[in-house]
């Protein structure tokens, strides 16, 4: 059972009330969580990485929790994604570990959410940054949520060490005018549509 120590969690929220055009009646929200843990695997090629995903859950969790509350509460949640910044002496498989631990958790604390969680990993120098993906919970064709949130920890990741990050959005782009599937024909039923 591989050991995951958190360093440091750190949160970040956005307020988007304006981008050109007339601004919003209230402010689109974006958040991001990040942990910074340490990587049991880093420096050696380990042939069975899945296993870890279990023990990650609690991680995925708490994270999930804690950015659900600095958005003020489940209410308005519709848009997620999640990554991953492997830090030197590690390989872009320990940033997958993340995969279903981060997506499921939000998943399950969000409720009704069928579309595939967007995703990026990398490996990363110190204060590198990621640009998290997003997409709408239950309809991976709403353009107006295509979207991201940039994140970075100024000292993560260090040598052996992993930034888990999941985020979270209320609403879509502000002034979203690129077709597609709107909102209000949005369905639910299959994650697409």
């Amino acid at each position: 059972m591989p050991d995951f120590p958190i360093r440091r969690i750190t949160l970040q929220i956005e307020e988007i009330h304006h981008d050109f055009g007339l601004a919003p009646a209230s402010p689109r929200l974006l958040g991001a969580v990040m942990a910074v843990v340490k990587n049991p695997y880093a420096g050696r090629y380990e042939p069975d990485l899945e296993s870890a995903m279990e023990d990650l859950k609690p991680l995925g969790r708490l994270l999930t929790d804690k950015l659900i509350a600095a958005l003020g509460g489940r209410e308005g949640i519709d848009a997620y994604g999640k990554g991953a910044m492997v830090g030197e002496g590690g390989e872009a498989e320990h940033a997958a570990l993340w995969h279903a631990p981060g997506g499921y958790t939000m998943r399950e604390r969000l409720g009704e959410s069928r579309a595939i969680v967007p995703s990026c990993m990398k490996v990363a120098p110190m204060g590198g940054s990621l640009d998290i993906p997003l997409g709408h919970i239950n309809a991976a064709y709403v353009r107006g949520h295509f979207d991201s949130i940039t994140v970075s920890v100024p000292d993560a990741p260090r040598a052996g060490e992993i930034v888990f990050a999941l985020a979270m959005g209320k609403g879509g782009r502000i002034h979203s005018r690129m077709g597609g599937l709107l909102l209000k024909d949005v369905k639910g039923e299959d994650g697409c549509r």
